[in-house]
């Protein structure tokens, strides 16, 4: 048996899979997020262990299953965070998430002495506020007693890794989620650690994804209940994860959408994949040797569900009753948007100043349309993350659906629309990264051969064909989607 633990943005879901690649059960944690002004979001790393230590223990619970029987842990994890720890391990100050945009100031630095079109070279991502590297800057500039006491900066499955065995390490995928990782050389890059005036021994060592990192230590098996001695295997970044999950491997798997808080495209690939207008990113695949090319924006399914908690709040089927409704209304064909940067952007604009904005309301819209508005909005979003894909020599004919709001059909028919191709759910919608995680896991030690075996972990449930008279109706509409944003740029810098 293995467990295999997805560290998300809400919760940590720990699931138990068999030696056969089946789902036995499912458990979820959850825990809280400090949302402030000026682009704040921040977490408690104690509640990501606590968390884990709850869920291990009635995962097992759940399962009538003997803590011996299980024979390795690992991990998935939310990415581009900064946990700062002194030198005990124990953090010096609470978390700083993906979602964190102070970094502004030091982002600027970066880009002023190093240059943006170089960092993405070395990168394979663009300079940006949502990193870890300019995040650790912002709590040197900021916070320089907490600072001071730091002595290595891990992310998020790493910090629980650490609880479980002892041992600070990272991997490949979450390195490359940083700003601080030369994806060519396969190290820490020099260059932009001088760049931001960090010590490079803050950075920990890098390991490979499916490496045994430690043993499950006699305190940590009390907390969570597990066996003292169990193997644990590092693991990696949610975005690599959930495509190793969805089955896609390599380039000839297609593409995948990822419906979580934030919301992504991606495809794997042999070579990172530079966009020349950066609207796309690299990440390293938890597969050695393999790269995931990804278009990620900041509030896909966190938009769907501000505007549901919203306009219905605490009422029993607000998700059902809504979509319902708003299958039956137009809103982009009615003349209205939603710009969905309720957290700023990643992709495609990499401006933390953007805002969510409804343009074209008039008296008669109402929340079905409001619902379908941002609908659309985050299917014009993700589009444009496909379209670099696309013209960057990458075909895509189809793509799978994974994470929660991937259960919204009206949602999958939206995209298969708005993209042109067909858009399947599939079986694991809700345990990609968690059966990912537990494929490097079984891999790690020796239970699976190799990586094919995603390909039996999940099956297609439902396709939603795209109807070429909407698609062609909304490539105009998708024109004035991003007319939207650019017309407003200039105005998000003033508030």
């Amino acid at each position: 048996m293995i467990i295999s633990h997805d560290l998300g943005t809400t919760g940590d879901k720990a699931t138990l899979v068999s030696d056969a690649g089946r789902v036995v059960a499912a458990v979820t944690s959850t825990y809280g997020t400090d949302f402030g002004p000026r682009g704040k979001a921040e977490q408690d790393a104690g509640d990501w262990w606590d968390a884990v230590c709850r869920a291990t223990r009635d995962l097992l619970a759940q399962a009538a299953v003997a803590p011996a029987d299980v024979e390795v842990v690992s991990f998935s994890g939310q990415m581009m965070g900064a946990v700062l720890l002194d030198g005990a391990g124990v953090p010096v100050r609470p978390a700083i998430i993906w979602a964190d945009t102070r970094s502004v100031a030091q982002t600027a630095t970066l880009v002023e002495k190093v240059g943006m079109e170089r960092g993405y070279a070395i990168t394979g991502h663009r300079l940006n506020p949502t990193y870890s590297l300019s995040k650790i800057m912002w709590v040197r500039d900021h916070e320089p007693d907490a600072f001071a006491r730091a002595e290595k900066v891990v992310l998020a499955k790493d910090y629980v890794a650490f609880r479980l065995t002892g041992v600070l390490a990272t991997d490949p995928s979450d390195a490359s989620s940083t700003n601080a990782y030369d994806q060519a050389a396969g190290r820490w890059s020099d260059e932009l650690l001088d760049a931001s005036s960090l010590p490079g021994s803050l950075f920990p060592d890098i390991v490979a994804s499916t490496a045994v990192v430690g043993r499950v230590s006699a305190e940590a098996a009390t907390a969570t209940g597990l066996a003292a001695g169990t193997p644990v295997v590092m693991g990696g970044g949610d975005g690599p994860m959930g495509a190793l999950g969805a089955g896609i491997l390599g380039p000839e798997s297609g593409a995948y959408a990822y419906l979580g808080s934030s919301s992504w495209v991606s495809v794997a690939a042999d070579a990172p994949l530079h966009d020349p207008q950066m609207r796309s990113m690299t990440f390293n695949h938890v597969l050695p040797g393999r790269y995931v090319p990804t278009a990620t924006m900041q509030a896909g399914g966190a938009s769907l569900e501000w505007v549901i908690d919203t306009l219905a709040p605490g009422q029993d089927d607000r998700y059902g009753r809504l979509l319902a409704e708003a299958a039956d209304v137009q809103a982009s064909e009615d003349g209205l948007y939603f710009l969905p940067h309720l957290l700023g952007e990643r992709s495609p604009y990499w401006n933390p100043a953007a805002r969510a904005v409804f343009a074209g309301l008039g008296r008669h819209h109402g929340p079905a349309h409001l619902t379908r508005a941002v609908l659309e909005g985050v299917a014009f979003n993700l589009y444009t993350g496909l379209l670099a894909f696309v013209e960057n020599g990458t075909p895509i004919t189809a793509v799978d659906a994974i994470g929660g709001a991937a259960n919204a059909q009206l949602l999958l028919q939206v995209f298969a629309d708005v993209w042109g191709v067909p858009v399947t759910r599939r079986n694991l919608v809700d345990e990609a990264t968690a059966v990912g995680a537990a494929i490097v896991g079984g891999v790690g030690v020796g239970i699976f051969d190799d990586f094919e075996v995603a390909g039996r972990f999940s099956e297609e449930l439902t396709s939603q064909t795209p109807d070429g008279a909407r698609h062609d109706r909304y490539a105009g509409e998708y024109a004035l989607f991003m007319e939207a944003y650019q017309r407003l740029e200039p105005w998000f810098d003033k508030l």
